[in-house]
Formats: C-alpha cells, sequence, structure tokens
C-alpha cells in the first residue's frame, strides 16, 4: 500500500503546485489513481529517464486550461503531463467512450457524437463547440484523427485558441508528402526517387515502367501505414491504386496519391525534432523502428544499432535543416530510410507527437508533451543541441488486440475481463488508456498500450522486455504478445541484423508462434502436469477440511498422466513434497517448485533453477488446459492414465469443410462486394473488401467455382468467423 500512497501523493501534489491536501482527499485521490490513472513504476521512476526528469518550473506560466482531442492512450498522456503543470484538463469522448479511462482522469468531459470517428474524434464542429463550452486556451491533439489537419488549426487560430503543434503553413507543407518532398529537395535533404506530383490512374503504368518495379503507392496525406501499397507489376499497381486510394479517402478526407521507388530491405530510422518560434531546434537523436507489419511500426528502441556518430549527426541536421526550411515550432519526426551502406533518404515528416516518442523521452530525460505547450505558448527551447544525451537503452512493444497468427497481426475486439500491467518490475513504463473491462471495438485503434522498458544498455532493456512481456496479463481478447516475445528474442533482432522485412524474412509462411526445444518441451509439460495435480489436490480441501472425491484417491504416491502436446502423446509421471513436485517426462527426471498460488492469474515457476512465469488461461473438466509459455498459448490435454484409456473410446469431431465457403478472418465493415451468385471466380480472385479499423482487406476466393450464394452486402458490419460468400 505505501507504493500508492507514494505514487499518489506525487501526483496529488503535481497537480496543486506542490501543495500537500487533507488524508481524506488523498484517500479519495488515491482511489482514483488506482484504476484511472496508466501509472508508471517506483522502480522505473528511480531506474530509467522518466516523464519531466528536467523539471517543471511552476512560475512559468502557460495555460490554465487545454482540451486533448484525442482518446485512449494518448490522451492520458497528454492529461498526465498537464496534471504535472497544474492545467486542468478537458476530453472529449464519443458516447461509446463515457466511461474510458481517459474521461475519468479529465477534469471535465464533453461528448463530441456517437461512436464511428466521423460523428465525433473528426467532427471539428461538435470539438469546436467543446472548446466554447468548457473556455479551454488551447488544444492538444495527440497523433491521429485531426493532429495534421491544417483546417482544424485554422479553426482554432480564428477563435484565439492555441493549436499545440506547429503552425498551419508547416502541417500543410509537411503533411503533403508531394509537398514535403519539394521543399525537402530544396533543403538539400536526401529523397527517393519518384514522380514529383499527384499520380492519375491512366498515369500509373507509366510511372512505373520510369522508375522500374518494385514501386510504392503512397497517400499524400496519409500516415501510420495507411494508404500505402507495394507493387512489383502493373496488375498490383492498379489494384494497389484503388485500394490505397479507397483507405486515404476513409482515414485522410484526401485521395491523392504519389508514386515513388521502393528501396527494397531497408531500415525505417526516424530523427525526433523539436523546433520553437524563436527560430531555434533541436535533433533529439534517432529511434529505430523497422520491425513493421503492413506498414505499421511494431517494435521501436532507442537508439539504433546501426548508426555510428556520423551518420546519426548527418540525419539530424538534415532533420533539423528540413524543419528550419518551413519554420517549425513543436515536436515532429522526420522519418528516413537506411540502406545496408548508411545512405538514408528522406520519406515523411509528421508533424505531431510519434505514438513511439517514450524511447526518445527515455534516453533524454526530455517531457516532450511538456516541450510542446511550452513552444505553444511562445516559451524559448530551454537546450542547446551539446546538452541532448544518450543515456541508456528504451525499448517499446505495442501491444494490440489482434491476432498474431493471422498476416502478421489482423484485428481482434472484446471486452478485457481481466487486465494487470506488469509494473512490479523494474525499468517498466506503460502507456495504456483502458482497464479491466474496457471494450475494444472496430471503431477504433487495436491498440492496448505501449509497453516500454528501459536499461543502461540494449541487453537489459531486452531482458526487461521479455520479462515485461511475460509478466503481462491480458483476458478476454486475443493480443499479439507471442509475436513481441518472439521478435526480441530472436537472434537476428538481438544482434541488430534487422530491416522493414523482417518479419516476412523470419517468417516466410507467417508467424507460428514459439518453437519450443527439447528442454523447453519438457519444462513446458512439467510444469502443466505440476498444475494439474495441484489443481486436483485442492480439489480434495474444502474449508478447511478434506473430502473424498470418487475418481480421486486420497494420498496417491505417484500421478501417472497422459499429457498430448502438438498431436502428441507423452507419458508423465509426478509426485510432490510440499511445493516441489518431482516429474518424470518422456524419460527424463524434472523438479518444479512453486508457490502454487492457483487463483493468481501468475505464477512464478523454478524448473530445475530455471525461473519461468506461467498464466494459466483456461481448465476444462475434460482436461484441456491453455497455458501461456513462453509468451506463446499452448493448449494441452492432461487426463490420468486410466481416463486416457478410456478416452479412446470418444468420437471425435469431423471438422468441417471449409474450402467452399469464405469466413471473415476479423471484425469490420464491408466495403465493396465484387461477386454475386451465378458468378464464375478463380482462385485468388477478390471476392469482397471489409475494412477494420481503417485498413482495407481484400478477401479472395479460395478455390475455383460458382458463388452459390453471397450472406453480404456493402456497408454491412460483420464479426470473426461471419460466412460471407459460399461456393457450390
Amino acid at each position: 500500500m505505501a507504493g500508492l500512497w507514494d505514487r499518489t501523493a506525487l501526483l496529488v501534489a503535481a497537480g496543486q503546485r506542490g501543495r500537500w491536501l487533507p488524508q481524506q482527499l488523498l484517500l479519495s485521490a488515491a482511489l482514483r489513481t488506482l484504476k484511472h490513472v496508466p501509472h508508471y513504476s517506483r522502480k522505473h521512476l528511480m531506474v530509467s529517464r522518466n516523464l519531466g526528469s528536467v523539471g517543471y518550473d511552476p512560475n512559468e506560466k502557460t495555460f490554465d486550461k487545454i482540451l486533448v482531442a484525442n482518446r485512449g492512450e494518448i490522451a492520458c498522456r497528454v492529461i498526465k503531463t498537464c496534471k504535472k503543470m497544474g492545467i486542468k484538463t478537458v476530453a472529449i469522448h464519443s458516447d461509446v467512450d463515457a466511461s474510458s479511462v481517459h474521461v475519468k482522469m479529465a477534469d471535465e468531459a464533453v461528448c463530441v457524437g456517437p461512436a464511428p470517428t466521423t460523428k465525433s474524434y473528426l467532427n471539428m464542429d461538435a470539438i469546436m463547440e467543446a472548446i466554447k463550452k468548457t473556455r479551454a486556451q488551447a488544444v492538444h491533439p495527440g497523433y491521429g484523427f485531426l493532429s495534421e489537419n491544417k483546417e482544424f488549426a485554422r479553426c482554432l487560430a480564428a477563435e484565439d485558441v492555441i493549436f499545440i503543434g506547429p503552425d498551419t503553413h508547416a502541417i500543410q507543407a509537411m503533411g503533403d508528402k508531394i509537398e514535403s518532398k519539394l521543399l525537402a529537395k530544396k533543403a538539400k535533404v536526401n529523397t527517393i526517387p519518384g514522380f514529383d506530383g499527384v499520380v492519375k490512374s491512366e498515369l500509373l503504368s507509366n510511372s512505373s515502367l520510369l522508375l522500374g518495379y518494385p514501386v510504392m503507392i503512397k497517400a499524400s496525406a496519409g500516415g501510420g501505414g495507411k494508404g500505402m501499397r507495394i507493387a512489383w507489376d502493373d496488375e498490383e499497381t492498379r489494384d494497389g491504386f484503388r485500394l490505397s486510394s479507397q483507405e486515404a479517402a476513409s482515414s485522410f478526407g484526401d485521395d491523392r496519391l504519389l508514386i515513388e521507388k521502393f528501396i527494397d530491405n531497408p531500415r525505417h530510422i526516424e530523427i525526433q525534432v523539436l523546433g520553437d518560434k524563436h527560430g531555434n531546434a533541436l535533433w533529439l537523436n534517432e529511434r529505430e523502428c523497422s520491425i513493421q507489419r503492413r506498414n505499421q511500426k511494431v517494435v521501436e528502441e532507442a537508439p539504433s544499432m546501426f548508426l555510428d556518430a556520423e551518420t546519426r549527426r548527418a540525419m539530424g541536421e538534415q532533420a533539423v535543416a528540413l524543419a528550419k526550411a518551413v519554420k517549425y515550432s513543436s515536436a515532429g519526426t522526420v522519418e528516413f530510410l537506411v540502406d545496408s551502406k548508411k545512405n538514408f533518404y528522406f520519406l515523411e515528416m509528421n508533424t505531431r507527437l510519434q505514438v513511439e516518442h517514450p524511447v526518445t523521452e527515455c534516453i533524454t530525460g526530455l517531457d516532450l508533451v511538456q516541450e510542446m505547450i511550452r513552444v505553444a505558448k511562445g516559451y524559448p527551447l530551454r537546450h542547446k543541441q551539446a546538452d541532448i544525451p544518450i543515456n541508456g537503452w528504451a525499448v517499446e512493444c505495442r501491444v494490440y488486440a489482434e491476432d498474431p497468427y493471422k498476416s502478421f497481426g489482423l484485428p481482434s475486439i472484446g471486452r478485457l475481463s481481466q487486465y494487470q500491467e506488469p509494473l512490479h518490475l523494474p525499468g517498466v513504463r506503460i502507456d495504456s488508456g483502458i482497464q479491466p473491462g474496457s471494450d475494444i471495438s472496430i471503431y477504433y485503434d487495436p491498440m492496448i498500450s505501449k509497453l516500454i522498458t528501459y536499461g543502461s544498455n540494449r541487453t537489459e532493456a531486452l531482458k526487461r522486455m521479455e520479462d515485461a512481456l511475460d509478466n503481462y496479463v491480458i483476458r478476454g481478447v486475443t493480443h499479439n504478445i507471442a509475436l513481441l516475445r518472439e521478435v526480441i528474442i530472436n537472434s537476428r533482432f538481438v544482434k541488430g541484423d534487422i530491416s522493414t522485412k523482417f518479419l516476412s524474412d523470419v517468417y516466410p509462411d507467417g508467424f507460428k508462434g514459439h518453437m519450443l526445444t527439447k528442454s523447453e518441451k519438457n519444462q513446458l509439460l512439467a510444469i502443466a502436469s505440476s498444475l494439474f495435480v495441484a489443481f486436483q489436490l485442492r480439489a480434495q480441501h474444502f474449508q478447511e477440511h478434506s473430502r473424498y472425491v470418487p475418481v480421486i484417491k486420497p494420498d496417491i504416491a505417484k500421478w501417472e498422466l497422459s499429457i498430448k502436446l502438438h498431436d502428441k502423446v507423452h507419458t508423465v509421471v509426478a509426485s510432490n513434497s510440499g511445493s516441489t513436485f518431482s516429474v518424470e517426462v518422456d524419460g527424463s527426471k524434472l523438479n518444479v517448485t512453486s508457490t502454487w498460488n492457483l487463483a493468481s492469474p501468475l505464477l512464478s515457476v523454478s524448473v530445475d533453477g530455471t525461473q519461468r512465469t506461467v498464466q494459466c488461461l483456461s481448465r476444462e473438466a475434460g482436461g484441456n488446459m491453455n497455458i501461456q509459455f513462453l509468451g506463446t498459448v499452448y493448449k494441452v490435454h492432461i487426463l490420468t492414465k486410466l481416463a486416457a484409456e478410456l478416452n479412446k473410446f470418444m468420437l471425435e469431431k469431423v471438422a468441417e469443410d471449409t474450402s467452399s465457403v469464405l469466413h471473415s478472418p476479423m471484425p469490420g465493415v464491408v466495403v465493396a462486394v465484387s461477386v454475386k451468385p451465378g458468378d464464375m471466380v478463380t482462385e485468388g480472385q477478390e471476392i469482397c473488401v471489409i475494412e477494420a479499423m481503417k485498413m482495407q482487406n481484400s478477401m479472395t476466393a479460395g478455390k475455383t467455382g460458382t458463388v452459390k450464394s453471397v450472406h453480404c452486402r456493402a456497408g454491412d458490419t460483420v464479426g470473426e468467423g461471419d460466412l460471407l460468400v459460399e461456393l457450390e
């Protein structure tokens, strides 16, 4: 409890500019904080470069009230810094977000519309009305939504409301990829060869031929991997143009596209910049963001193993040159592609706070949100380029409600039935905007949190990330922790041998989960059998009294078990002495020790001295048990020897033939249906397009045949597994 009091006291004291509150108010704040504030472990406060380590001057006046025009983790992140600076906050929300964490954290909250983003978080009229109603003096847009919308910035300026970001000229210049590329060339920044201008459909083939395949088709107003397609031939160019333009229109209200040469197998390295309204600009070192799927980042780190001091300085100086060319005054990011010879090329500039900004904060000690607020008020930067350090190493994993076994992560929806962040570990920071009971819906990005670990070096940061992922409890939705853990322990990643094609290179047949070694397999079987026996022993006692269970003999010396894993049956013999189980697995003997607190979602287990953290996700009377081990969920079937012999007489369910049906692999909205009953389709032909979290996904036929029936139409909302089309 002491940790809670310390953390709450810090938060409340900061919110009141250092004045301590009466004990009863502190208790109230503690109860609110426990559930609704995204926490930082106290060990992290001591070990890592936490928010605001540079400090905040209470005499430096900024704003009395800021409206945060966003939701989820980034809204919580902005509110946290505002509380530290003594600034009141206003949250906006859609009707389905009324009970969200960011709403509870803010001092005031205003509903701006129904769930669809176009009617709420992109509804400028409603947001402007909320600003007038609450008399907010400034707006922080976070990232996404209206963060790079020049019209929104102009509307704010017209009402004398400060936009906490760059001015409209910089937003327009850098937000338009076509214009930004021309400006980058003028500022002598290295650029990728491409067609300088908006590409029309009739110019696609000519542009591609001039550049040579492969080419990258990109939304001019895009970002976050949306509206981007790689094309290797004319057909893929035409399909990519169509899907990218639809995504761009849906996500940004602008379907203009550009085309440029695709640099195969590059690294994605970006430079954080910070400028003020007095002509000063700094580069705050780099972030390595090469681990991606569908052009969206998955794992980021700072600094990059790949860059030497000379390349880092050259990239930083070019990034600052571009920022000064557009008189940039806020936090922003200049993204580069870097080839194997350390040649780097300008990709784009994001005129907002990046998702991955925490890793920069960890190694520099700066609070970027605080710096943005100061700059927006007109204060000059407090630092010189020589003041910017690289202290330690930070890694960020984006934890998503996604199924990593489907294209490295197709969205999942559901309600978080249990949620526990690994904040008891050292060097851990978590930026999240959820709590137990939160819904992950089809309307918004499926991010659960950003998990950041910090260490004195890369090895320490990665080991802390491995432990944090093992100790992260997420129940109720499918998540991508298995993929994240496999990435950070992969030998290529550990050596720094990475590129934007890392996932497809390492997993050419798709992600399959952790591949167990013989030793790890025996450890899993030993842990599973120990859990099985522990549950059986617990079942023999009730309210301090033993009870007789007919199928289980009390005081069994040895348990003979049959365990099925990956369609292979293993014979296991287990016995226990206190908290230690002696287990014989296929001739190997192992000792498994734990406290065996079966009510806890986390179980720390020692197997012959090797420490493991496991989670028993589910257990059924029929013997099925799902265990999360080394990040991956394994399904084991455990029976006693007698039950296993009898189970042989049970009929097995016949698997459904799915070759003639098309099911939705994810929840989403049907954008278009390309077939009707009676049509002939060939294998691989597009059947329909489903939009999930603003990404367009083409659904194709699994075989050649005739369409028997169509069960969806454009505009329908579908769930994962819903029947879309049947073939004869």
